[in-house]
């Protein structure tokens, strides 16, 4: 089959590999779309730390089931089609046994630490794989991934019904959780971007303001502050913004050496909340329930596919915030 293969970081090529065939407790998926994240340029550079090479990438996909392996419980036939949540946890770890199993000792995920998607076929333990409802095409599948970051990032916000949220970031993730937000009941959202496309886009699905910078926010108080950006001078700004009991919800991935400048004194003279999220933690179904009833609709964030030979050129569209959202069709 063909494959994306980075040798090493800045290097990649389509190769011809091994078909895979299925373990105990697998099963083969004939890849449909494989969407390009920004985990996938950090491999790509050198900057994912758990990545061995060489690796084929890819952990936002859907497809349908092309084997089964022995021992596969549960009912997936052949020719289903499916999205596939990319957590491999241990299980057993202290924190997985605490229910916190995204902040696994042992961490690993699929086209981040075993080779992924952007291949013909892929091997993926069974119970990973999720169907897909009817009328829920590959493409729309492959957004079940990203969806389900978002739903994580919601639940560790809490309930937010009435409340006024500003959002950094138009990007795939932050029009997803701006739909999540819109959907969850809360108050007036206010979207920030550069982008002009991107802040249309976010008018039409939902978003009551949008503004291009934050200094166009000045004198605005938020009760709920959401980063989609990753860039650290963006969450200080954005955190600004919060009024008192204010909440703040860091979603965007900043370079790990990054610090804020927040105010410890504000944080408890204000009772400001600050919350992580990461990845993915029993959020896979409710995405797949939410794309498939249509109260979450990703298609105005989609462009059409690529082929496996244009990864390289999907990865520059990427960087240069090209579109939204793309994918790959192997």
């Amino acid at each position: 089959m063909r494959a994306i293969v980075l040798d090493r970081p800045g290097s990649f090529r389509v190769a011809e590999v091994p078909d895979p065939t299925p373990g105990p407790g697998q099963i083969v998926v004939k890849v449909d779309c494989c969407g390009i994240c920004g985990t996938d340029l950090h491999i790509m550079d050198g900057e994912f730390p758990p990545t061995p090479y060489p690796i084929t990438p890819g952990h936002e996909f859907a497809g349908t089931v092309a084997a089964i392996g022995s021992d596969v419980k549960i009912e997936l036939p052949l020719g289903a089609s499916v999205a596939v949540d990319p957590s491999l946890y241990c299980g057993y770890c202290r924190r997985c046994r605490s229910g916190r199993d995204n902040l696994c000792e042992n961490w690993a995920a699929i086209g981040d630490t075993v080779s992924g998607a952007f291949a013909e076929y892929v091997a993926v333990p069974a119970v990973n794989a999720h169907r897909l409802p009817d009328g829920v095409d590959g493409q729309l599948g492959a957004m079940v991934e990203p969806l389900a970051c978002a739903v994580h990032g919601l639940r560790r916000l809490g309930p937010l019904f009435g409340d006024s949220v500003v959002l950094t970031g138009a990007g795939t993730m932050g029009l997803l959780l701006l739909q999540l937000l819109v959907h969850s009941g809360a108050g007036p959202v206010t979207v920030v971007d550069r982008v002009p496309d991107r802040l249309s886009v976010a008018r039409k699905l939902g978003a009551a303001w949008i503004a291009s910078d934050l200094a166009d926010l000045d004198g605005e108080r938020f009760e709920i502050a959401v980063d989609a950006t990753g860039v650290p001078a963006v969450v200080d700004g954005v955190a600004g913004l919060l009024d008192r009991g204010g909440r703040l919800l860091v979603f965007g991935v900043t370079p790990a050496e990054a610090t804020l400048s927040l105010s410890p004194f504000r944080v408890y003279n204000d009772e400001i909340t600050v919350t992580g999220s990461m990845a993915i933690l029993r959020s896979f179904a409710p995405a797949v329930e939410l794309i498939g009833s249509g109260a979450i609709d990703p298609r105005p964030l989609l462009s059409e596919p690529l082929p496996l030979e244009e990864w390289g050129e999907a990865l520059r569209r990427v960087r240069v915030g090209q579109g939204i959202k793309w994918h790959i069709r192997p």
